[in-house]
């Protein structure tokens, strides 16, 4: 398993790539968002991308922006910055998980482990077919697809997790909690804001907020406006 470690403090990144190396990943470290790009889309990418937002050339947020519209390669951002604003543009972004420093590295290979359980290992579908429609929506889980109409809806792979766990039963209301097992598999940490980033993520995509409802102080469905 490869990991890219994006890192400018050089006592920081020392210390993450000995721990790191001492759980077993072999670790590639770069210190500009340039290289982390380049290295992303080379012909040889990194299983998961350890992303600081503090770095000298460009903003974090701008680098995770740009390796999602580039790969699905996992993003983690690592950062000193713990606000609560902070995380949910990260995760809007396309952002897999968000871990604030200081950090234990037990923790870091837990939070590896299971962003590479959610990207790399679908989970089980109640759905006899792996296509649904739900008015105009099809979802086609095979595939990891989504299209509306005629036009292909290019979602993350946690905003397709979201948006096929709300289509297991279209207009039954899903609990948060429900939604943080199911899609995060009980790993996330952080405020339930996240679900509402991802859920705003959706929405902006399928060009119609209707789509997907909020029922306050409960949680989501999925609707067929």
């Amino acid at each position: 398993m490869l990991i890219l470690l994006v890192e400018d403090d050089a006592a920081v990144a020392a210390s993450s790539i000995d721990g790191l190396r001492s759980l077993g990943f072999v670790t590639v470290h770069v210190t500009t968002g340039a290289a982390a790009l380049a290295s992303v889309t080379s012909t040889s990418p990194p299983d998961v991308v350890l992303l600081d937002l503090g770095l000298p050339d460009m903003d974090g947020q701008e680098v995770c922006r740009r390796i999602r519209a580039a790969s699905e390669v996992p993003v983690i951002i690592v950062s000193a910055r713990g606000d609560e604003a902070d995380r949910v543009i990260a995760l809007e972004l396309g952002a897999d998980d968000y871990l604030v420093k200081p950090f234990g590295m037990r923790e870091l290979a837990a939070r590896i482990r299971a962003v590479l359980r959610r990207t790399q290992t679908p989970a089980p579908q109640p759905q006899a077919s792996a296509i649904q429609e739900v008015g105009r929506l099809r979802i086609d889980r095979r595939a990891q697809r989504v299209h509306l109409g005629d036009e292909e809806i290019a979602l993350t792979a946690k905003e397709f997790d979201v948006l096929a766990f709300l289509a297991d039963d279209p207009g039954a209301v899903r609990r948060r909690t429900e939604i943080l097992e199911h899609v995060w598999e009980g790993h996330w940490y952080g405020a339930t804001k996240t679900i509402d980033a991802h859920v705003a993520a959706i929405r902006k995509k399928l060009g119609d907020p209707a789509w997907v409802e909020a029922v306050r102080g409960v949680g989501f469905r999925l609707g067929s406006p």
